[in-house]
């Protein structure tokens, strides 16, 4: 494996591995075997250097993503003070930093101290965390699917079994609840609910039929949507908490066979849980379902629109308070579904996204985010930036797909 913290001591096979992960097989040969570039030789290419000859590479597309890949492999140098030494001490080429982090900036040649000066723009932080392309990966996408479908039918059946274990109310009357205990019921709350969350869904889509990385954002929507309620399913099972309210109607309880509840949860997962689809189920509420949505379609929302669109952002987050409220008012669900389910849902959101936009999978230490975050390794393997907030029409991805197997085409036959 290669050792990102000693790049300047890489040999040309150590070169020819990290080409080789980068896709840039066909420079193999040309960098590591006709001009015996070394990691020292490596950290000093610029992009004139790959244009002119000897290297004269032609491809506009291979130079760009060479360059930032470049780009990249300097900011692990990041321990000053760390030195190359190319003909002795006395020309050490040194990597520091101005004005904060070293993996945060470009690095430019210094030709007065024989060193190389990573200096602070705004416009390297935004080039260097943003990619021009990053892979759709449609089979990453369709096993986020299978994992968040086969976890919702898991939930459907959780729903069931803890439907029939839920507490007598005359044995196990409501719990006390500071907000419950003081807020009037509103009869009309919890369809409010529903409503505000169909509406956050609704522009959720849109942004994601717009956006030109709307396969990555799928991916994680899914992902994240299937954590969330596995851990849902965890919580029900565990502890059934009494009915939180008298006026609460719940369905009659199955009695005996394993497919009466399989019955149930096919019910309940066509429906959706909704209640204007007259699901009245009781028992799950540890943690609430429908908090986890309107939560977590706003965090992406807002994630994944500009900033200069506050507009959209305000009502995002209003339909999503509103939505909390409304639960709350329907008495529905005791305080605490609602707190913890607020919680856990932008607290993962959060985590899965700081882990993502930090290169995490790209440090040397990546072993351990393997082990506790396995399925946020595979999804984002490939992710090594902040997703861009860009935006086409789908029809423009699908061109540019097609324009790209051309070149690759072209590309080859040339060779």
């Amino acid at each position: 494996m290669l050792d990102y913290k000693k790049i300047c001591l890489w040999t040309t096979s150590d070169v020819a591995e990290w080409m080789e992960q980068n896709n840039f097989h066909s420079y193999i040969k040309l960098f590591t075997v006709e001009h015996g570039i070394d990691g020292k030789a490596l950290m000093m290419l610029t992009e004139d250097d790959l244009r002119n000859p000897p290297l004269s590479l032609r491809v506009l597309g291979d130079i760009k993503h060479l360059m930032i890949c470049l780009k990249e492999l300097k900011s692990y140098v990041n321990t000053p003070p760390m030195s190359c030494h190319l003909n002795g001490p006395a020309k050490a080429v040194q990597f520091r930093t101005i004005h904060g982090n070293s993996d945060e900036f470009p690095i430019h040649d210094n030709p007065d101290h024989h060193s190389l000066t990573i200096q602070s723009t705004d416009e390297w932080h935004y080039e260097r965390q943003t990619a021009k392309y990053l892979k759709p990966e449609f089979h990453k996408l369709l096993f986020s699917y299978i994992y968040m479908f086969i976890v919702f039918i898991l939930n459907a059946f959780v729903v069931a079994i803890v439907h029939d274990r839920t507490p007598d109310r005359e044995k196990y009357p409501p719990l006390p609840d500071l907000f419950l205990d003081n807020l009037p019921l509103i009869p009309w709350a919890f369809p409010a609910c529903e409503v505000a969350a169909f509406i956050l869904i609704s522009i959720l889509l849109v942004v994601v039929f717009l956006h030109k990385h709307r396969f990555i954002i799928l991916r994680r929507i899914f992902a994240l949507m299937g954590t969330v309620y596995l851990l849902r399913c965890v919580t029900m099972l565990i502890t059934s908490l009494s009915v939180p309210e008298v006026h609460l109607k719940c369905e009659p309880k199955t009695v005996g066979s394993f497919w009466s509840k399989v019955h149930r949860a096919q019910a309940i997962w066509s429906g959706f849980g909704l209640s204007v689809q007259g699901i009245r189920t009781c028992g799950d509420y540890m943690f609430s379902g429908h908090t986890v949505v309107v939560t977590l379609s706003n965090f992406f929302i807002t994630e994944y629109t500009p900033r200069k669109i506050p507009l959209l952002h305000v009502i995002s987050w209003v339909l999503n308070l509103f939505g909390l409220f409304f639960i709350l008012a329907s008495h529905e669900h005791y305080s605490i579904d609602v707190f913890v389910a607020f919680y856990i849902s932008s607290r993962l959101f959060l985590y899965y996204h700081s882990l993502a936009n930090n290169r995490v999978l790209r440090q040397p230490d990546c072993k351990r985010t393997r082990i506790w975050f396995p399925l946020f390794s595979y999804f984002e393997s490939s992710v090594n930036c902040i997703v861009p907030n860009e935006y086409e029409w789908p029809h423009s991805a699908i061109l540019r797909y097609i324009q790209q197997r051309r070149n690759l085409c072209h590309h080859l036959d040339i060779k």
